[in-house]
């Protein structure tokens, strides 16, 4: 198999000195002695890009970024830090590895960078494909969304909206559904009350999410299979919780009890 972008980029930054991959929030983030000096990131919060975050040194951002604004970009989260985001798609191998040496070099403890070596790493053979980038090109992920979305949409007073990159649908304003795969699987995002969270929990399907999980929320996988009885009583209990009683009375009132 040809060799990918990942597989270059972890070349490159464990390349250096005390070096270490770590996944955290979904992304490869590579630190030396434990502080991170990048992040790779595919389609972060639906911005379609494939790039890397670097901690870059000071004045680093806003040169570059003033310099060739279709390259580089102010990341979100430690933008306001100086760190640097690079689009891998708009730089040339050598030129990323200069911006990665630059953030190891910010980061990295004074007596590593004495000796520090130069780090030579092959292009990769294979970039990420649209739907490496978007996991809703894919054809399983396609296919869910359809059906999905013909439920939701089927019930009263309902919008598909668009939350970090990802679809939600709302019962009027109040988001009562959504699919994602920020941790590289399809998840189905669903109000159980925390009450049940316990009890489902127990399938290895589910999970308790992160943020939300507190107020109630649980998550389905569907990447492999999808019991449609199953996420429709999901999402009907959950559309339930949030809809006005203007909805429910039109749900019931036209038949549209789907147990």
């Amino acid at each position: 198999m040809a060799r990918d972008l990942a597989a270059a980029l972890r070349e490159l930054c464990l390349g250096y000195p005390e070096t270490e991959e770590v996944r955290s929030h979904g992304a490869a983030n590579f630190r030396v002695r434990g502080k991170t000096f990048a992040i790779y990131q595919i389609n972060h919060h639906g911005d379609g890009r494939v790039a890397l975050w670097l901690d870059a040194p000071p004045g680093a951002q806003q040169l570059y970024t003033e310099m060739e604004p279709e390259a580089y970009f102010v990341p979100p989260y430690v933008g306001p830090r100086g760190w640097l985001g690079v689009a891998l798609d708009k730089l040339s191998w050598p030129t990323t590895g200069k911006r990665v040496r630059e953030a190891y070099e910010n980061v990295a403890p004074r007596a590593l960078l004495q000796s520090l070596p130069e780090i030579s790493v092959a292009p990769p053979a294979r970039m990420p494909r649209p739907e490496d980038i978007d996991p809703f090109l894919r054809p399983r992920a396609r296919k869910l969304l359809e059906r999905l979305g013909r439920f939701c949409e089927s019930l009263p007073e309902t919008s598909r909206a668009t939350a970090f990159g990802s679809p939600i649908w709302k019962a009027g304003s109040k988001t009562f559904a959504g699919l994602h795969a920020y941790s590289g699987r399809l998840m189905l995002s669903t109000w159980v009350g925390t009450d049940r969270q316990p009890m489902l929990t127990l399938d290895e399907r589910y999970r308790t999410p992160a943020y939300m999980g507190h107020n109630g929320w649980i998550e389905l996988d569907v990447q492999d299979s999808a019991d449609w009885q199953e996420i429709e009583g999901l999402v009907l209990d959950s559309y339930r919780h949030f809809a006005l009683k203007r909805m429910l009375r039109m749900l019931d009132g036209s038949g549209s009890e789907r147990r």
